[in-house]
């Protein structure tokens, strides 16, 4: 009867652990796959920037598509357009193209005289980020640009006459303020030495976002973001 009950005991021990050990093995399971997911979302934002700065035109399906299996598992969904798709697919990358309006810029948009102050006159985005393009494939309800988004009328929406579908025309990089990119306000291209980049540059951005894995109360689900800059 001793022994019985000394394994009695046991059971109870056991399943007490159980209880502990259980929530724990499910914690961990949780937050590997969240971390996952993570590493993912870094991937797809670096892989889709990287093939952003070289040009790829993204506005068509077909190189959409080869994102999409470049997502794997996250869910992102080919859209037809260059805005996304609302409610399709778990995933959305956001491509932008951002320039800082200087004298050049201002140039090229016809605004050539400097007034008093040093500024071209005309040139309302002068000293400025803006955005140059701007792409979105996925599930544009997921996430909102953490660099602000353009007005969608300044926006082209094909590729003509050799402007890629995306892109902002200088015209409104120089003058709409709808079009101005949150951006830290500081100038990398030093007019005054040769130490700063060349008048011009653009910076490539890719932000990606995912939704996060589910488990409560473990995972929320919380999305997974990355930007990466080119």
């Amino acid at each position: 009867m001793r022994r019985n009950d000394r394994r009695g005991v046991a059971y109870i021990e056991f399943a007490l652990s159980l209880l502990v050990l259980i929530p724990l093995l499910l914690g961990v399971v949780g937050l590997g796959l969240s971390m996952h997911g993570q590493l993912q979302t870094v991937q797809l934002a670096r892989d889709a920037g990287h093939m952003f700065a070289r040009n790829t035109d993204f506005s068509l399906t077909g190189n959409q598509q080869v994102l999409s299996s470049v997502a794997g598992s996250l869910g992102l969904t080919a859209t037809g357009g260059v805005t996304g798709t609302v409610g399709s697919g778990t995933a959305v990358v956001i491509l932008s193209t951002v320039r800082y309006i200087d004298t050049t810029a201002c140039g090229l948009a016809g605004y050539t005289t400097i007034g008093s102050g040093g500024a071209p006159v005309g040139c309302t985005n002068y000293g400025f980020w803006v955005f140059a393009q701007r792409l979105v494939i996925g599930n544009v309800s997921l996430w909102t640009s953490n660099l602000g988004t353009p007005t969608s009328s300044i926006v082209t929406t094909t590729t003509s006459n050799g402007v890629a579908a995306g892109s902002v025309l200088i015209a409104n990089q120089t003058t709409n303020t709808t079009d101005r990119a949150n951006v830290p306000a500081f100038n990398p291209w030093n007019s005054t030495s040769n130490t700063g980049l060349p008048s011009g540059q653009v910076v490539y951005v890719a932000e990606a976002v995912a939704k996060g894995f589910q488990m409560p109360p473990f995972s929320k689900g919380t999305n997974t973001y990355a930007q990466i800059y080119f």
